[in-house]
Order: C-alpha cells, then sequence, then structure tokens
C-alpha cells in the first residue's frame, strides 16, 4: 500500500485532533489528541497555540506512515484568531471566552453593522471577532498597534505549516461581525476601523497554499513536498461533507456537534433567522449563506449529566416517567443565553439517568432550533451526538415525519478532509438510520417542557 494519505489535523475549542486518513476508502488510519486549555496573556486570556503547536509536531512526527502524507487539511474553531506582527510573531491569540471584551459593550453596539446585514448576533463575551478587535483596539492600542496580521483560526495553523497567509469565507462569516454573506465582502464596520487591511488575501477552503517549510520538514519528517490547503471551520466541515453528498438544492438539515451543537439549514429562508435566539447566517465553503441557530450543546450535556456514564434506555424511560426536567441554559450562547440553567425533579438520580436527561435536554434544545429555522429534509447528525445511544431516536420520536441518519464515527470530517484535498472520489461518509423508539409519555413531556421554557 503506497498511495497518498491525508493529515486532517482538527483545532477544537476543548480538543485538538490529528487524523491520517486513507482517502481510497475514506476511514482514518490512526488519530492523536489533546485536550485544550488557555492561558494568561498580557492583555486577556488566550488560546494556548504554542502548546498546541508543539503537540502537533509531535503528533505529526509520530503518526503513521508519515513519509506517504501528501496533503494536510487544517480545521478549527469559529470566533477565533490569531494576530500576527511585522515579524511573524504572535501578538495575541484571544479566548472567545474571557469576559474582558464585554467591557465594550457599549461602545461597540453603537458601531456594529445591522444584524440585517451581517446576519450576526450580538453574543456574549467575545464570540463576535470584531468584538474581540475593538476591546485590542480600543482598550489596549499599543498592543494593537503592533498588529499586522490577523489570521483566523484555521488559516493559523495552514500558515504554521507552511508560512503562507490566506483568509477563507466560513471562519469570516462565523458570527464575526465582519462580513455581508448577501454581497460577499467585508463589514462597513471591518472597513472604517480598517480591520479589512489585516487580513489576507481570501482562498477557497480547497485552495492549496504551497507545501510545508523547511523547519516543517525538519521537526516532523514529513515529505518536504506536502502541501498545505487554507482549511476550514469546523462545524462548515461538516456540513460540507453533507453538501457535496447531495444536490445542493435539495433541503436538508446538519446537526453538527462537539462543543457546540450547531444546527444548519439547507435552503431555508434567511428571514426566519432572529437576532435574540443566537441565529446567524453561516458561509459555506462555496461563499453561500445557510440559516444557522446553535447552543454551546457540548459544555451544557457535561453541566447536566456530571457524569461519563452513557445513558440508556431504561434509564430515560425512568426520566420521563419522574418528569425530570432541565431548563436552560448551563453555558454561554444559545436561544435562552442570560437564564440560569436549572433541573428540577431530579433528586437522587443515578448516573445514566442524568446522562438520558442531558440527551433528552439536547435533543428538545435541536428540535427546537430546528422548528426556529424552518428547516426541512432529512436531518443528519454528526460528531459526539451521532454515537450517542439515545440521542438519534428520542429525535425520531420528536420528528416521526422526518428522516434521521446518523454519521459513522466521531465525527472526524473524513470525508470533507478528502474533499478539500482533491480526493474528490473518496467514498462517501457511511450513514446508519436512527433506531426507532416508542417513548410513552414523551409527547406529554416535551409540551410541559415547552411550557416552562416561557413560563
Amino acid at each position: 500500500m503506497t498511495h497518498p494519505l491525508i493529515a486532517l489535523i482538527d483545532i477544537g475549542k476543548t480538543n485538538a485532533k490529528v487524523s491520517v486518513i486513507d482517502p481510497q476508502t475514506g476511514t482514518e488510519i490512526r488519530g492523536s489528541r489533546r485536550a485544550n486549555a488557555v492561558v494568561q496573556g498580557p492583555a486577556m486570556r488566550e488560546l494556548d497555540v504554542e502548546a498546541i503547536s508543539r503537540w502537533l509536531l509531535d503528533a505529526l512526527r509520530d503518526a503513521p506512515h508519515r513519509d506517504r502524507i501528501r496533503t494536510i487539511v487544517p480545521v478549527a474553531h469559529g470566533a477565533a484568531a490569531a494576530l500576527i506582527d511585522r515579524d511573524n510573531r504572535v501578538v495575541a491569540a484571544p479566548d472567545y471566552e474571557d469576559a474582558c471584551f464585554e467591557r465594550v459593550n457599549a461602545e461597540y453596539g453603537q458601531q456594529r453593522d445591522a444584524y440585517q446585514s451581517t446576519y450576526s448576533p450580538d453574543l456574549p463575551l467575545g464570540l463576535n471577532l470584531g468584538r474581540q478587535l475593538f476591546f485590542l483596539q480600543e482598550a489596549q492600542p499599543q498592543l494593537f498597534s503592533r498588529v499586522a496580521h490577523a489570521l483566523l483560526y484555521p488559516q493559523f495553523w495552514a500558515w504554521r505549516l507552511s508560512g503562507v497567509m490566506a483568509s477563507e469565507v466560513t471562519s469570516l462569516g462565523c458570527h464575526s461581525d465582519l462580513w455581508l454573506p448577501r454581497e460577499q465582502h467585508f463589514s462597513k464596520l471591518a472597513q472604517v476601523r480598517s480591520w479589512d487591511k489585516l487580513f489576507p488575501p481570501k482562498k477557497l477552503a480547497s485552495d492549496v497554499l504551497g507545501p510545508i517549510s523547511a523547519e516543517i520538514a525538519a521537526a516532523t519528517g514529513l515529505d518536504p513536498q506536502c502541501q498545505v490547503t487554507s482549511g476550514i471551520h469546523d462545524s462548515n466541515a461538516s456540513y460540507l461533507k453533507f453538501l457535496i453528498a447531495r444536490d445542493r438544492e435539495e433541503p436538508f438539515t446538519v446537526i453538527s456537534s462537539g462543543t457546540w451543537t450547531v444546527v444548519m439549514a439547507n435552503r431555508a429562508d434567511l428571514s426566519r433567522l432572529r437576532e435574540d435566539k443566537d441565529m446567524l447566517a453561516s458561509v459555506d465553503a462555496f461563499g453561500s449563506p445557510v440559516a444557522t441557530a446553535r447552543f454551546m450543546g457540548g459544555r451544557e450535556y457535561e453541566a447536566i449529566a456530571g457524569t461519563d456514564v452513557r445513558p440508556n434506555m431504561p434509564a430515560l424511560l425512568n426520566v420521563i416517567e419522574r418528569q425530570s426536567m432541565a431548563l436552560p441554559a448551563f453555558a454561554s450562547g444559545g436561544p435562552f443565553a442570560g437564564r440560569e440553567g436549572r433541573v428540577i425533579n431530579a433528586e437522587s438520580l443515578s448516573g445514566s439517568e442524568r446522562a438520558s436527561l442531558a440527551t433528552l435536554y439536547i435533543a428538545l434544545m435541536s428540535e427546537l432550533l430546528i422548528e426556529m429555522l424552518g428547516a426541512d429534509g432529512a436531518v443528519l447528525i454528526d460528531g459526539p451526538l451521532a454515537t450517542n445511544p439515545l440521542f438519534g431516536s428520542i429525535l425520531g420520536a420528536l420528528l416521526p415525519e422526518r428522516s434521521i441518519e446518523l454519521s459513522s464515527g466521531d465525527g472526524g470530517n473524513t470525508r470533507a478532509a478528502c474533499y478539500l484535498a482533491r480526493f474528490h472520489d473518496a467514498p462517501p461518509s457511511p450513514m446508519t438510520p436512527a433506531t426507532a423508539a416508542s417513548l410513552k409519555g414523551l409527547p406529554a413531556y416535551r409540551e410541559a417542557w415547552r411550557k416552562l421554557l416561557v413560563s
């Protein structure tokens, strides 16, 4: 076996992973994973890009068949950019969860473009990338004066590997306040503040920036001719692998899961989007807007479950019968941001019951977002929720007229990586229909849960 391989670099908010992918089979040969952390910088909390960089070099050096890796595809979370000076040093890599960015809320709110132009909701903390830049420019002018380049997070990793700078629209369009998805150019805010000049030329996610640098080749033992693509935002990678497998005019709904649970509705009407519900227009890899809603499902699941025990059907039925309920919100963002999450009728629940309650909560929230978006067609589930033993069955019971399909694997976006690496003939990601389940009492439970949301 001597055919070329792909390395997928997936830098999430919670975890980072390097996967070696065989494009002939569309499968992962091996993966290496680490937990991410933040560090305190001179002006704010920052993403620990140096620690990730060291781990990344080790993971690539230890990758199986590293001499056959011909393409590297970076994927990374949104609302993040690394700011680089004229000597190619990192000035800052802000962590969007730092509360410091809210100090400029009043002034920033007066200058950002209207929601109807950007479809980027006014979010807490630094979840709008524009607020991060505004805070630094206003509150840390000496630090900001050193910034010569702003690299969106996937393109930061592409630059670290290739030495070539680029921008890409899936991250620019990720509730940044910097992009107009219909017009496909920078917002008025970005232009007035001259931030648009900090971003390198735009490239497609599949564009090759060049080979790895000589330093990376020496540090990893990879072939010096190994190519680096410009990369893509993580939820958009999940969406892309379904988009390329279907007619683009066909309505379908993708639930991409991880730290965030993101619902993306192909062909849905953007006029349904509401700023106060954390709904936005994402931008797909081809530059088209996509009606999107999300909540921090991974974090909320952990907060509700409080355990690594897996959910199961008997435990779920007990939760429904007891009317144990979780009510939002247990993390930042989402349609109920600002509310304090609470759990009711949950005394003495076992570990599996709390995990089942958490799964039920995520399913109810996902169904609500699908309804808010007016999303149609098959529901395609990717990431950790696709391997949850109950999630697909619960969602199928909530949406009995819809086809619910589960992506195999752990949401490593292998098919999207193959496409971006120009292996267009790679096998499609296998999908499994969700197992149908008869959940006695679920309709009444759902009605009671919905009533509590508005009480």
